[in-house]
C-alpha cells in the first residue's frame, strides 16, 4: 500500500530513532536505547526495523523479564513507554498485562494500530489469558471509543476485536467478559450478537453492568421500547442511593424518553436522581435538557451554560449545551439572510458559467439592508445594485442619533461611511471570523483574540470584510454564498467590540455605547449582528442582563411596527435573536414567537410578506424577502430557484 506524505515521514522518524537505539545498545545504554524505541513506536508502531531491535534489547538486558525496568509504568507514563512494554511483556509470557497495556494504549489513541501485533494473534493465545483480564482489557479499550465506530477507526481496533471474540468462545459462561464483549462488539455495528452477549451475561448473572450493557446493545439494534424495560427493571430493583451508578442508569433512561419523542416521561427519573444526589453531575444538566426537549425554549440552554460556569467539572453540561446549539440559528450559527438582493445573487452564482467577472445589475423595488450590497459585490465585485423607492418608516434613519455611523447614504445608494481596517486586523479577523460555533459562550471566547484591535478597524470592518480564507469551506462560501461570510465578519467584528476595553464597567463603557447605536442605527445585518454580540455578553456575563433586554426589545418594536407597512427582511431572523436571549421580558419573546409564525404562515401560503410603493412585489423568497429584484445578466434564468444553503441540519445519534 502507498504511503501518505505524513506516514512516509513517520516511518522515517521511526528508522532515525531506532538507528539511535542500536548504538545506543551497543554502547551499553540501555536506557537511552529504549526512550529511542519508546519514540519510534510513536511514529510507527509496525516498522519490522523496531521490533527488530526491541527484541535485541531485551537481549542485551539479559531477557524481557529483566527488560521491564527499562520501560517504567510509574509516575507520568508515555504512551510510547506504555506500548513498548506491553511488547515487552508479551515477550516474558506475562501475557495478562501484555493486553491490559495494550488496552490502555487503544483507550488513550485509538485511531494507531496498536493491536495490529503480531503476538496478539496467536492461535493459542486465548487459552494463556485470563478471562478476567481479558474482560477488564475489553471495557478499558471500548470506554472511550465512538458508537459505531467510524471504519478507519475499525481498522485499527479489529483485531483486538477478534482477539476478544476468540476468548470469548474458549470462556462461553464467563458473565463479565460476555458483558464487556457486548459493549466492544456493538461498536463494531454487531448489534444482534451484541444482544446475545449480553443477554446470556444476564442470564449467568442478573444486575446492574449486564442490564446496562443489554440495554445498550438493545437500543443500538433499534428496540429501544425493550432497552427500557431492561434498565427501568434494573431501577426499580436498587434502591435510590444504594448505587452510585443507578444515577447515571436513570439519566439514561429519561434521555431515551426523549429520543422516543416522549421528553415528559423522561423527567421523573431525574428528579429522582436529584432528590437523593443534588450535586449528580449529569442529572441536572439532562434536566435542562428535556425541558428544551418538552417546550423549546432557549431558557434551558441559558441554564446549561448557567450551571456548567458555576459547575465547570460537570463537562456534560458543556457537551449537552453544544448539542443543542448545534445548526441553530445564533445559538451555533450565523443566521441566513433573505432579501430579494441575495436571492438573485443565488441564481447568478448557481448558473451555468458564472465566476467572479460577471456582471450584473440588479434592481430591487425598495431599498434593502446596506451589507446585502457587500455580499453582491465580494462575489461579483463588477456588479451593481439599485434601489427604486424608500419605505416608510425610512430604514436608512436610526432608531435614536447615534455616535458612531457606519454608513452614509447618497439618496438610496449606499456606502461606506469608515475607511477600511488595516492589513494585519483584517487578517486577523479573517482568521477569526466562523459561520457555525458551538455555543454562544464558546463565540464569544473565541472572539477575545480580537480584543486588542482598534475599535476603529473592528468598525471599518463591518463595511470592509476581508475576503473569506483561502480553503475549501472559504472557497465554497464564495461560489455560492458569500453572505454569510459578510454576516460572520459582521458578528465577529461585534464579539471583538464586545472585549474591547472590559476594564471598564459595563454601564458606562465605550463598548455598550458603540453596541447600543449599532443595535438601534439603520437597518442593516449589523444591527443582528451588534444584537448577537449583546445576546453573547449576556449568556456570559448574568448581571449585563437586564439593561440588554431593554436595548433589544427597542430595536424588536420597532421592527414590528415598521413590518405592518413595509417589508423588514431582517426581522425574522431578529425574532431568533431575540429569543436565543431567555432573559428578556415573556411578552417579547411572545411577540418575537408570533412574528416568526406569521412569517411562517406567510411562506406556507405563498404569499407575500408585503408590498412595494407601485403594487405587489415579487414572490417571496425562502426567507419572506419581497422585493422585485430584476437581473439583467442574461445567463440568469428567470425564476431560478436560489442554490440550496451549504449549511444542512444535522442529526447525531445519542450515545
Amino acid at each position: 500500500m502507498a504511503h501518505t506524505d505524513d506516514e512516509g515521514d513517520e516511518r522515517l522518524a521511526a528508522e532515525g530513532e531506532v538507528a539511535v537505539a542500536r548504538l545506543a545498545i551497543d554502547s551499553g545504554d540501555l536506557a537511552h536505547a529504549a526512550d529511542h524505541l519508546s519514540d519510534a513506536i510513536l511514529a510507527d508502531p509496525q516498522l519490522p526495523e523496531l521490533h527488530e531491535a526491541l527484541a535485541e534489547l531485551c537481549a542485551a538486558a539479559g531477557g524481557p523479564g529483566r527488560a521491564r525496568e527499562l520501560f517504567p509504568l510509574d509516575g507520568e507514563v508515555y504512551l510510547g513507554t506504555v506500548v513498548c512494554r506491553a511488547h515487552v511483556e508479551a515477550a516474558a509470557g506475562d501475557w495478562d498485562t501484555a493486553v491490559t497495556l495494550l488496552a490502555s494504549a487503544i483507550q488513550y489513541e485509538p485511531a494507531r494500530p496498536w493491536a495490529h501485533a503480531a503476538w496478539l494473534a496467536r492461535e493459542d493465545l486465548p487459552a494463556l489469558v485470563d478471562p478476567d483480564a481479558v474482560a477488564q482489557a475489553a471495557a478499558r479499550a471500548a470506554g472511550a471509543l465512538p458508537d459505531p465506530l467510524p471504519a478507519e477507526l475499525a481498522d485499527t481496533v479489529r483485531p483486538f476485536e477478534r482477539f476478544l471474540r476468540a476468548v470469548t468462545a474458549r470462556h462461553p459462561e464467563h458473565p463479565l467478559l460476555l458483558a464487556m464483549a457486548s459493549g466492544l462488539t456493538r461498536r463494531f455495528g454487531a448489534t444482534t450478537r451484541a444482544v446475545e452477549l449480553a443477554e446470556r451475561a444476564q442470564r449467568l448473572a442478573p444486575g446492574y453492568l449486564p442490564a446496562v450493557m443489554l440495554g445498550n446493545a438493545l437500543r443500538a439494534d433499534g428496540r429501544p421500547e425493550e432497552a427500557l424495560a431492561v434498565w427501568e427493571a434494573e431501577l426499580a430493583r436498587v434502591a435510590p442511593g444504594e448505587n452510585d451508578s443507578s444515577g447515571y442508569l436513570a439519566v439514561d433512561v429519561a434521555e431515551l424518553y426523549a429520543t422516543l419523542g416522549r421528553p415528559a416521561e423522561g423527567l421523573p427519573w431525574l428528579e429522582r436522581v436529584l432528590a437523593s444526589a443534588p450535586d449528580h453531575p449529569k442529572a441536572a444538566p439532562a434536566r435542562h435538557g428535556l425541558r428544551h426537549a418538552v417546550d423549546g425554549d432557549t431558557v434551558h440552554l441559558l441554564a446549561l451554560a448557567d450551571h456548567h460556569r458555576d459547575h465547570p467539572d460537570h463537562e456534560y453540561a458543556q457537551d449537552l449545551l453544544e448539542r443543542l446549539s448545534r445548526r441553530e440559528p445564533w445559538l451555533g450559527m450565523v443566521s441566513g439572510a433573505t432579501e430579494a438582493t441575495v436571492n438573485v445573487l443565488h441564481q447568478v452564482l448557481g448558473s451555468a458559467g458564472a465566476g467572479r467577472d460577471t456582471e450584473i445589475d440588479c434592481t430591487a423595488s425598495a431599498v434593502e439592508p446596506p451589507s446585502s450590497v457587500l455580499a453582491v459585490q465580494l462575489a461579483l465585485p463588477r456588479s451593481t445594485v439599485s434601489y427604486r423607492s424608500v419605505g416608510d418608516p425610512d430604514p436608512r434613519l436610526p432608531l435614536t442619533e447615534p455616535t458612531t455611523r457606519i454608513w452614509a447614504w447618497d439618496g438610496t445608494d449606499p456606502r461606506p461611511a469608515l475607511a477600511a481596517p488595516a492589513p494585519a486586523s483584517a487578517d486577523l479577523l479573517r482568521a477569526t471570523a466562523e459561520i457555525v460555533w458551538p455555543t454562544v459562550p464558546a463565540a464569544y471566547d473565541h472572539a477575545v483574540r480580537l480584543a486588542g484591535l482598534p475599535l476603529d478597524d473592528l468598525l471599518g470592518a463591518l463595511v470592509h470584510p476581508p475576503m473569506p480564507r483561502e480553503d475549501d469551506l472559504g472557497r465554497a462560501l464564495l461560489a455560492h454564498q458569500p453572505e454569510l461570510w459578510v454576516r460572520a465578519v459582521q458578528s465577529f467584528a461585534c464579539l471583538g467590540i464586545a472585549h474591547h476595553r472590559t476594564d471598564q464597567p459595563w454601564a458606562g463603557s465605550e463598548r455598550r455605547r458603540v453596541l447600543r447605536d449599532l443595535l438601534l442605527g439603520p437597518e442593516d445585518w449589523v444591527v443582528e449582528a451588534a444584537g448577537f454580540a449583546l445576546v453573547a455578553i449576556g449568556w456570559t456575563h448574568p448581571e449585563t442582563r437586564a439593561d440588554i433586554a431593554g436595548l433589544l426589545r427597542q430595536r424588536l418594536h420597532y421592527s414590528a411596527r415598521a413590518g405592518r407597512s413595509r417589508v423588514v427582511t431582517i426581522l425574522r431572523s431578529y425574532c431568533a435573536l431575540v429569543l436565543a436571549a431567555p432573559w428578556t421580558d415573556r411578552a417579547d419573546r411572545e411577540l418575537a414567537r408570533r412574528l416568526l409564525a406569521e412569517a411562517d404562515g406567510r411562506d406556507a401560503g405563498g404569499t407575500a410578506a408585503g408590498t412595494g410603493p407601485d403594487g405587489p412585489v415579487g414572490p417571496a423568497g425562502p426567507g419572506g424577502a419581497t422585493a422585485a429584484p430584476e437581473a439583467t445578466d442574461p445567463r440568469t434564468p428567470r425564476g431560478q430557484r436560489p442554490r440550496p444553503g451549504l449549511i444542512r441540519r444535522l442529526f447525531r445519534r445519542p450515545r
